[in-house]
């Protein structure tokens, strides 16, 4: 594997995770969270830690998107047909199982919930496009 290359992909994947996550949250959704977190006693307002974390979080994704894709393209070819499920594997375990998990637990409401895993299902999928057209086995120079 190109580490190289995973990460760099990784990264750019990452951004466009945290893009997208930063128009959702404090954009579409934002009035929802708000109102929701103050309900349970918060202030209802992202803190500059938790954004900062939950940054770090979409590169750590990115970067494991583009490391499955690495370590499953000998088997499944390369090309964005493999970077799709790629994609929608890392949407399936990150997003869409504690997002039902979150669902079951009665605390957001639901219509956030469904529209927090559409949502992610398109990111991961244009992320895994994005980054993973980046990797390549061979470094030719970056």
């Amino acid at each position: 594997m190109n580490w190289k290359r995973i990460v760099l992909g990784g990264l750019v994947a990452g951004l466009i995770i945290n893009m997208s996550q930063g128009a959702l949250h404090e954009g579409v959704l934002k009035d929802t969270w708000s109102t929701s977190m103050q309900a349970l006693g918060m202030t209802g307002e992202f803190s500059g830690g938790q954004i900062a974390v939950f940054n770090i979080m979409g590169f750590l994704t990115g970067i494991a998107l583009v490391w499955l894709y690495a370590a499953v393209r000998p088997r499944y070819g390369a090309g964005p047909k493999t970077a799709m499920c790629s994609g929608t594997t890392v949407w399936f375990l990150a997003y869409a199982l504690p997002t039902i998990g979150q669902i079951a637990m009665d605390m957001w409401p639901f219509s956030a919930l469904i529209t927090v895993i559409i949502w992610g299902l398109v990111e991961m999928i244009v992320a895994g496009l994005v980054g993973c057209w980046l990797y390549r086995e061979q470094d030719q120079g970056i």
